[in-house]
Parts: structure tokens; sequence; C-alpha cells
């Protein structure tokens, strides 16, 4: 636990990325936050996939749907996907104010389907914001071209977002470009300066899944972490920008790069690599279940983030000269990511649908 609780002071907040209903209604979440330090939560289609259609968790909750005369597959899992989200933003709104809006946030993401679509996904995003109707809550979106338009729209109409699947540099940089000008907005117009939130999910562990095969062996499991200090290297230099200054000096917050896909998927790594490299100020780490466990046990606790922040340029460059093109693995892995929730979400709902039909039909 304690060493859970160490990584805050150095400017990290752990997020648990896992939702389903009886972590909430067994206790589980309040024992996660209370004993664990974790500080906020972190839901996707895939994560719903799994507690939903896979566990008969929420029957009963479908069923009084069904019995009230919902029909619709999306309207009967967004029904429950809501549910859940109002539970858990509810356990962290005391660290939420305790916090003054740092931290407590709990994020919802719009469909996969509506990833290139900006209209679609901003009239999604107000519709979801509202019918959850809390305070901490996050909606989540692709870090698609669509993305850069799509955010600051709704930082501007005071909807806190979390922006997911960046793999790129270039990726990213854009995503934090349209955060200085949605927040620009958001503050021209009188809105409070912590009103609203924002994080950058850039995405870790699936990197090294893709380049490895192609490293000679000596530079397998390098490239992600990488990466991902050098993209926050450009973090920081945004934050050196007039526009982003200006936005700190009226109380703004940072848009926080939140590290992502933190599990290894290479068995023969350390569980906690990408946890224990990665800790360092105004980030955050969304952890699977069993690498929270993992790092409870085992992790390592130092800033290790930024201590050397040209190594990573020049790691790069040798991963480069090993014939890596790191970007096209970076466009790939978004288009790929994209595809992993539409098929999630497709299994999800018609996973709602034979259960909805199997109800009528009794």
């Amino acid at each position: 636990m304690s060493r859970l609780d160490d990584v805050f002071p150095h400017g990290q907040s752990l997020w648990f990325d896992f939702i389903r209903r009886d972590l909430l209604d067994q206790g589980g979440l309040a024992r996660l936050i209370d004993e664990s330090a974790i500080r906020g939560l972190t839901s996707n289609p895939a994560i719903f996939k799994q507690a939903i259609a896979g566990t008969a968790l929420y029957d009963d909750a479908l069923q009084a749907q069904i019995d009230a005369g919902e029909r619709d597959p999306e309207a009967l899992y967004e029904a429950l996907a809501i549910a859940d989200i109002q539970q858990a933003a509810d356990a962290f709104a005391p660290l939420y104010a305790q916090s003054e809006g740092l931290d407590g946030w709990v994020s919802l993401e719009v469909s996969p389907t509506l990833a290139h679509d900006v209209e679609g996904s901003v009239a999604a995003a107000k519709r979801l914001s509202a019918a959850v109707n809390r305070p901490n809550l996050m909606i989540k979106v692709p870090g698609t071209r669509a993305g850069v338009k799509i955010l600051p729209q709704l930082l501007a109409a005071g909807i806190s977002v979390n922006v997911t699947l960046l793999f790129g540099r270039a990726a990213y940089r854009a995503i934090a470009d349209a955060w200085v000008d949605g927040m620009t907005q958001w503050v021209k117009s009188g809105g409070d300066p912590k009103g609203v939130e924002s994080v950058a999910s850039f995405f870790v562990s699936r990197i090294d899944a893709a380049a490895d095969p192609k490293l000679p062996k000596a530079l397998q499991g390098t490239t992600a972490i990488a990466n991902a200090r050098a993209a926050y290297a450009d973090f920081l230099a945004l934050l050196d920008t007039p526009a982003a200054k200006a936005l700190l000096e009226q109380g703004v917050r940072p848009q926080r790069m939140l590290w992502a896909s933190t599990g290894t998927k290479n068995p023969d790594y350390s569980p906690t690599m990408y946890l224990d490299a990665l800790i360092g100020p105004h980030t955050v780490n969304t952890v699977p279940p069993a690498t929270l466990d993992a790092f409870r046990d085992s992790g390592t606790v130092t800033r290790s983030l930024d201590v050397d922040l040209p190594a990573a340029e020049q790691q790069l460059a040798k991963i480069a000269e090993a014939g890596i093109k790191l970007d096209d693995i970076t466009d790939q892995l978004c288009i790929d990511g994209i595809a992993q929730f539409e098929t999630a979400y497709a299994d999800l709902l018609a996973a709602v649908a034979d259960k909805r039909d199997r109800m009528l039909a009794a």
C-alpha cells in the first residue's frame, strides 16, 4: 500500500482501468480509493463488453429496462453503462472535491463508430454528459483528425475530455494544440479555469508489441518508453509557449499526459516496466487490475520519467537506424485500436440483443 501511496508525491496519479458492477456494489472500488491510492477510473467499450456480455451481473437491470418497454440494444447498453459511471463518479466525489478537481475523474467513451464523425461525436458527448450529470465525468474521444476538431468544441462547452488512442508524437502535439484552443475559448467566455479538465491518453505497450519483432534483441522493449518520454518532452515544450503560459497564469491546469496500455504484452518483460519508467509530474497512469497488483507487490517508485529526456531522442534515433518507421507503426496502431473498439462495441450490442431476445422469449 505504501508503494502506491508514494507515486502521487512524484506528480503522478494512478487511475484504475476497469469497471464492473460487482466492483461497485460490493465495495471494491471504495477499498481501492481508500487503501490503494487509486485516484480515478477509466472505461472503454472492450471493458464494458467483458462486464455486460461476459457476466450475469447486469441481467436484472437489463430485464427491468425490457419490462419498461426499451428494445434498442444501444439504448439498453447505455443505460447500464451510465448507471455504472454514475455510481463510480459518486464514489470518487470526495476525492474530486478534496483535490479541487485534479483527480476523482471517471471516463465514459462515445461510440467508437463515431471516431471520424465530428458533429456526431460532439452531439453524443453532450448527450452522455447530460445523462450522467456528474461534475467529475470525462468524455472519451479518440485522438483522430476528427478528435482534433472535437476536443476544442467540447472544452469550450464546459465538458471535460479524455483523448484516447494516442500513439504518435505528431498526433499528440495536434491534440495538445487543440487543448490550448479549447481552453482559451472556455476561459475567454468566462468559464472557471479549473472547471474543465483534460488528459491525453498516450498508449505504451502496444508500440513495443508492434516494433519488437522488427528489432535486434538489444533494442527490443525500448521503443515504447522512449516514445513516451519524447512525447513528454513535447508536453513540456508546449507548456513553455506563450498561449499555454497565458492559460496557466489564469489558473488552468495542464492537460496531463495519461499513460495507457501499461500492462505488458511480452511475458519476458517485468509486469511493472511501463509504470516504473514513466513516473513524473503532470501525469496519470491508468492501470489494469493485474498490473496494479504487480506494482503493489514489486514496483519501483522513483521520479523516472524526466531523468534524461535527451536520451529518449537518442534511443529513437537508434531504433530508426535499425529500420523502424515509428510514424507508420503509430498510425497503424491508431487505426487498429479504433477497429478493435468497434468490434468490441458491435459484439457488445449483439450480446445485449441476444440477452434481450432470450428475456422476451421467456
